[in-house]
């Protein structure tokens, strides 16, 4: 064919479709580098299998921080992604021993960094960034190989050679220690970061379960996990999360497990982050559903758990459970089902009346107890009579045989803890609820419980505070709390309770239990001596204001009184309440006994007095102010000053010298300044202590006591000052110079008590920059003067009683040496006789020669006898014996009375004659 006759048309240009050479070229670039960053990854990922080296985790970050931003748009990343969490599950590497220190920080910017990778949205992802966090808590670090590693024998070397150096490398290697990632976990901000990644899971509910578990477990391992998670408001994150729809009920499960570690170690801080109105709701709508759908028993605890929390949000005053009406429906169900209520709350709801019930309903008994401190509550427990309930669930079984509908399934046993709860319960809310307890005679209620746990004698002397450690069936329990409710009504001073417990014949009535408590021999332990504890200060509560209950009191309760008297303080210290029960019984005397004059003889007829004088000196100084206060309103009666006067304790010492001893105690207790003979040593300050001086200077307002009104107080000395207004400061029995200086001073004590009053009103005046008038100033002036000179003529008595005391002991000195002089000069004279007998008897010539001076001397130095009688008598040598010493009215010598046996010794003459002794003969050597 010719090839001319072809026309060649040209063909028309068709536009390329597809990158143009610049942005193709970028492409196949990006490609290329995505392609060497797998590559690269891969092969890291590869030498990674056993770990990450510490000294290479800064960079593991930045490489995590990639994989994060690429993987959305690049979905090759993400098994490489996964891969390197997945070795974050190891133990980290470490090639020294002291690489743990050196890359501390490191380590935990990383496990920092692990909780910001959360942001990424992919589920895998997330999945496996908190099941790395869970695995913490329970990674083991892998076996090594002998020829290398686990992770090594999973890929083959390109080389022999690389093979030996990655070996040799892999054998210097070894993982931190077990705690040290956990440690450097709770510097991170891993648990924090967590926590707040939950706003972002709301779709998916499975990542979410998994988050919450490895939360519970962080927060259970860490008390700075706990800080860390509440810093960011983790209690009040949790609660508004955990009602999410959930089939399972595991999120609430897990929900309800946190707050529970939280509120363990930091309960406070917890507390005010539930107390919000959006978690109370969320609390209360998690708590109704357990309530009306859980029957399981694992859905029963979760109940009570919500509940104990709730309990725990109750005491927190700023908590909101009124405002969000949880408060109402608690109390609804708290009432339930002792009362009958058309709330629909209660309408369907059932009770097993298991174990798990009967913790529920003590939980919502004692939530009224918590929740009481609200006035808005009160209200709330009127319009649902919870006194009502309460009074019904402590009758006695006998007494309330219309409750066995409402409480039939309850065991005994349960019941017996469900009574003690309900008492608990009423003595919290009684005293603040008293109208309501009258209208529902809450009185009689308890007289026939008190009845009840009395009525068997075999009860008696048995039981301890507890069912449970009393046994079932036994009663003290029961009593004890009635007792207490009883004490607080009557504590409260409502005139109406206590004369409608009078009038119900309860004085009578608790006297004879008490009686009935102290006759048993076992009655001595720690409920006993509380209960008669309480008995006594529920008679003080009713007798303290009314003359005729104290004569109802009468001497039964004078016996009582009496009984526990004679019983002193040698079991103070003993642990068991005998402290108690010593100051309960002298309350007892001051408000029962003291008073009445026909109690009051009869007081002192039993030796009450004594007996409270034989307290004050046996017992511990914080009893001394209670028993002083009863002696001295008993002193009011005339009678008692001679029973008082005539006390003795075991060493001879009489009341007026054992309350100046307890005055000179008590002022060196106070430091007060005094010389060495317990005189006055500032007379400017007489009786200031020194730590009254050590106080600060203020001015205090006029309705507040100063520190010298309440000196009267906090001390004994304006007691025993008044005591002794009452006995008298003159012919005081067994007071010695010492006491007699000490007396000096308690005479004039209020004269220097109004003087230390006006002292400080002058000081405050001062003080507030106030100048008085000058007949004001001049005023003040002279009393602080008269104070003073008071002080100084107190002072010089003092001084007078001191000297007459030196006078007296140097006059008793002279005494002593005067009777020892005479006792020696009788020895010695004997001792003369005895050398001229044994002289004469053993040398004849001796005795022959003293014969023959003896008669020479008696020829020459014998008169003429003027009468024939006095020839008769011969020459006698008297010896004197000091018979007695007496005192008489004179001073120094001439004031002693001597007694003096005579001794004659007869002459040579006289031998052959028995020697006679005369007569004592007594002289005095008062000069007339």
């Amino acid at each position: 064919m010719d090839s001319s006759r072809f026309v060649h048309r040209r063909k028309p240009d068709i536009p390329v479709i597809g990158p143009r050479a610049p942005d193709k070229k970028q492409h196949i670039q990006e490609v290329n580098l995505k392609e060497r960053h797998l590559f690269v990854l891969k092969k890291l990922l590869k030498r990674s299998q056993i770990g990450f080296l510490l000294k290479e985790l800064t960079g593991i970050a930045k490489i995590l921080n990639i994989c994060a931003e690429k993987v959305t748009d690049h979905p090759e990343y993400q098994p490489i992604f996964c891969e390197a969490l997945d070795i974050c599950r190891l133990p980290f590497l470490k090639e020294k021993s002291s690489d743990e220190l050196n890359y501390a920080q490191d380590v935990i910017e990383f496990l920092s960094h692990m909780g910001c990778l959360m942001r990424v949205s992919d589920a895998e992802v997330r999945q496996h960034i908190v099941e790395s966090v869970k695995s913490f808590y329970s990674s083991v670090a892998p076996k090594l190989l002998p020829d290398g590693t686990e992770g090594l024998t999973k890929t083959k070397p390109r080389t022999f050679h690389s093979e030996n150096r990655f070996s040799r490398l892999a054998l210097r290697l070894q993982p931190t220690s077990p705690g040290y990632r956990l440690q450097l976990l709770e510097r991170s901000d891993l648990a924090q970061t967590l926590l707040l990644s939950m706003a972002a899971l709301e779709n998916q509910p499975g990542i979410k379960l998994l988050l919450l578990q490895t939360l519970q477990i962080l927060s259970s391992s860490s008390d700075m996990n706990c800080a860390s998670i509440l810093q960011a408001g983790g209690a009040e994150t949790i609660c508004l999360h955990m009602n999410q729809p959930d089939p399972n009920g595991q999120v609430l499960f897990h929900s309800s497990e946190i707050l529970w570690n939280l509120l363990e170690r930091g309960s406070t801080e917890v507390t005010a982050q539930l107390s919000s109105m959006e978690c109370v709701i969320s609390l209360k709508e998690a708590f109704l559903h357990q309530l009306i759908n859980g029957f399981r028993h694992s859905d029963l605890q979760l109940r009570n758990d919500l509940l104990v929390i709730t309990t725990l949000i109750a005491g927190n005053p700023n908590s909101l459970l009124i405002e969000s009406l949880f408060a109402k429906q608690l109390v609804v169900f708290a009432t339930f089902p002792e009362l009958k209520s058309h709330n629909p709350l209660v309408s369907n709801l059932k009770l097993s009346y298991n174990n798990e019930d009967l913790k529920m309903k003590k939980m919502l008994l004692n939530l009224l107890v918590l929740m009481s401190k609200d006035l808005a509550a009160l209200q709330l427990y009127k319009e649902e009579r919870v006194l009502l309930a309460l009074l019904m669930l402590v009758r006695p079984p006998a007494a309330s045989p219309e409750r066995r509908s409402a409480s039939r399934q309850w065991s005994s046993a349960q019941q017996e803890e469900v009574q003690l709860q309900a008492l608990a319960t009423l003595c919290s809310l009684a005293p603040i609820m008293l109208e309501d307890y009258m209208s529902c005679q809450g009185n009689a209620v308890l007289l026939l419980l008190l009845d009840w746990c009395v009525a068997q004698d075999a009860f008696f002397g048995q039981g301890h505070s507890s069912p449970v450690a009393e046994g079932r069936g036994r009663r003290k329990a029961q009593m004890r709390h009635c007792i207490r409710v009883l004490r607080s009504v009557t504590s409260s001073g409502e005139e109406s309770v206590n004369q409608d417990l009078c009038d119900q014949g309860t004085i009578n009535q608790l006297l004879g239990i008490l009686m009935q408590m102290e006759a048993c021999p076992d009655e001595d332990d720690l409920v006993s001596l509380e209960i008669k504890s309480d008995i006594q200060l529920i008679l003080s509560a009713l007798c303290e204001r009314d003359m005729h209950r104290k004569e109802l009191f009468g001497s039964e309760g004078v016996e009582m009184a009496v009984h526990f008297l004679k019983k002193g303080s040698d079991k103070f210290y003993s642990g068991l309440g005998h402290n108690k029960l010593i100051l309960s019984t002298v309350d007892c005397v001051w408000s029962c006994i003291v008073g009445c004059y026909t109690t009051e003889d009869y007081f002192l007829a039993k030796e009450g007095a004594s007996l409270l004088m034989d307290l004050l000196s046996s017992s511990p100084r914080c009893v001394h102010c209670n028993v002083l206060a009863s002696l001295l309103e008993l002193c009011d009666n005339p009678n008692a000053l001679s029973h008082i006067l005539s006390w003795r304790d075991s060493r001879g010492q009489t009341a007026p010298r054992f309350l100046l001893q307890l005055w000179m105690d008590e002022e060196e207790e106070l430091k007060v300044s005094r010389d060495q003979h317990g005189g006055i040593a500032d007379p400017q300050r007489p009786i200031l202590g020194v730590y009254q001086q050590e106080d600060p200077q203020l001015s205090f307002p006029a309705n507040v006591p100063s520190a010298a009104v309440l000196e009267l107080s906090e001390n004994l000395r304006s007691k025993i000052y008044s005591i002794f207004c009452k006995l008298g400061f003159h012919d005081l029995p067994g007071l010695s110079r010492k006491h007699y200086v000490t007396l000096s001073v308690v005479r004039r004590y209020l004269d220097f008590k109004v003087g230390e009053v006006w002292e400080e009103v002058s000081r405050e005046l001062g003080l507030d920059g106030v100048r008085p008038t000058t007949p004001d100033e001049e005023a003040l002036s002279a009393v602080c003067k008269i104070s003073e000179d008071t002080a100084r003529t107190v002072a010089a008595e003092q001084r007078s009683i001191l000297e007459l005391q030196e006078k007296e002991d140097i006059s008793e000195e002279q005494l002593m040496y005067t009777e020892i002089k005479s006792h020696w000069k009788q020895k010695e004279l004997t001792a003369k006789s005895w050398d001229s007998y044994v002289s004469r008897t053993s040398n004849y010539e001796i005795l022959k020669e003293v014969k023959a001076q003896r008669e020479e001397y008696i020829e020459s130095s014998r008169p003429k006898p003027e009468h024939e009688e006095a020839a008769v008598h011969p020459k006698e040598l008297i010896l004197g014996q000091v018979m007695s010493v007496e005192r008489t009215g004179s001073s120094g010598p001439a004031g002693v009375k001597l007694t003096l046996a005579r001794t004659s010794i007869k002459a040579s003459g006289q031998d052959q004659a028995a020697p006679t002794t005369q007569d004592p003969e007594y002289f005095s050597t008062v000069k007339d």
